[in-house]
């Protein structure tokens, strides 16, 4: 009896000493696991405020008149959805929320808000702060003024083919992701990177890219990215709600690659935007020429696999094609998405816990699945 205890407190001074030893980072992933959407309690954040006039979107005299199909409210409920929202001609035809949410509650949307920071990006050009698209990082970020990362320009940030050295991993404890995500030290984790890839040659997914867009324009805007989005975007698109962006310590940065907390009803905000060019309701929040660059595929590098060219993002924007249409629209690791449909003049936003896993491409089956279901809605009007 007293061996065994002798051995169990051995074997937990060990574990206590190996904790102890670990990185912050490290530390931290250990104690709360696997990242969620409910997290803003996690974190550190900044709020990003809502605006004094309010805009909201009417109900579609048909609003919920659908019935969803037993197996397709199944397929919702498999992987954990909270929201699914149906929106056109400005109206909400369908929306319903599952697993004890509420048009009031916020999600973290991860990486859908890469695209937010990449159309920031267009509001710093359109204001001539950022001068041009192929402008040189290092004018930003000093430590981007030495060696191979002296190639690197905005644009190759912007489609995702900075060529750098982040590993796109979420389920290791010792990937630079799961550090940016649990650490306190993104700025000094993202410019010192090493350039392991020519850049501007082909797309490979990397956090990394974003969160250096946000410090490029901080560096341009002299402004943090939250205060950035609050004043270009958030309260010019009327958000009737305030959103967080939460931080890799006290006073710290925004994990921009990552970790905008908004509702349903609010993020659809972007979609419209997508819709209009950058238009709110009459206003050019952002130009034009820029969006429609920023919402096609960057054609003239190649694709993940280097079979051909990139024909699925554009500017941080991912780029769908669903039985003939072309699709811009936000995209989330746990499956949030912040889908536009030009030809429909329609918005679908899907947020929820899980994602399906099997990848048709570039993307998983589940998003497919989802425009099957928005669909069934849309044309049973």
């Amino acid at each position: 009896m007293k061996k065994g205890f002798k051995i169990a407190a051995g074997i937990l001074l060990v574990l206590v000493i190996v904790y102890c030893c670990l990185p912050y980072y490290a530390r931290q992933a250990l104690i709360y696991w696997y990242p969620g959407i409910d997290d803003l309690d996690m974190f550190e954040h900044h709020t990003v405020a809502a605006s004094d006039s309010c805009w909201q979107w009417p109900s579609a005299r048909d609003c919920n008149t659908y019935r969803m199909r037993p197996a397709d409210s199944a397929y919702i409920d498999s992987l954990r959805t909270v929201a699914f929202l149906v929106i056109q001609h400005d109206s909400v035809v369908y929306e319903e929320y599952r697993n004890g949410w509420n048009d009031t509650l916020t999600s973290n949307i991860f990486s859908s808000t890469k695209s937010i920071v990449g159309l920031l990006v267009g509001v710093a050009i359109d204001e001539g702060k950022i001068r041009s698209l192929d402008e040189p990082v290092g004018n930003y970020i000093p430590a981007f003024n030495e060696g191979k990362k002296r190639n690197i320009t905005i644009r190759h940030l912007l489609t995702m083919s900075g060529g750098l050295s982040w590993d796109e991993a979420y389920a290791s404890l010792f990937s630079v992701t799961t550090h940016g995500y649990y650490g306190d030290d993104l700025y000094d984790l993202v410019t010192g990177l090493d350039v392991i890839e020519e850049p501007g040659q082909q797309f490979s997914y990397r956090s990394g890219d974003t969160q250096l867009l946000a410090f490029v324009v901080e560096a341009a805007t002299g402004k943090s990215i939250s205060d950035y989005a609050a004043e270009k975007l958030w309260r010019p698109m009327q958000a009737c709600r305030d959103a967080y962006w939460l931080l890799d310590r006290k006073g710290g940065d925004e994990k921009a690659f990552c970790c905008f907390h908004t509702s349903a009803r609010e993020v659809a905000r972007f979609a419209r935007l997508m819709l209009h060019e950058g238009n709110w309701n009459g206003r050019q929040l952002i130009s034009r020429e820029y969006m429609r660059e920023a919402t096609s595929p960057a054609t003239y590098i190649q694709n993940q696999w280097g079979t051909g060219p990139l024909d699925y993002y554009g500017f941080q924007i991912w780029i769908m094609h669903y039985k003939g249409q072309v699709n811009p629209y936000f995209r989330g690791m746990l499956g949030q998405y912040i889908i536009a449909i030009p030809e429909r003049d329609a918005i679908v936003v899907r947020l929820g816990h899980r994602k399906d896993e099997t990848y048709v491409k570039e993307t998983t089956r589940d998003v497919y699945r989802y425009m099957d279901i928005a669909m069934d809605i849309l044309d049973a009007r």
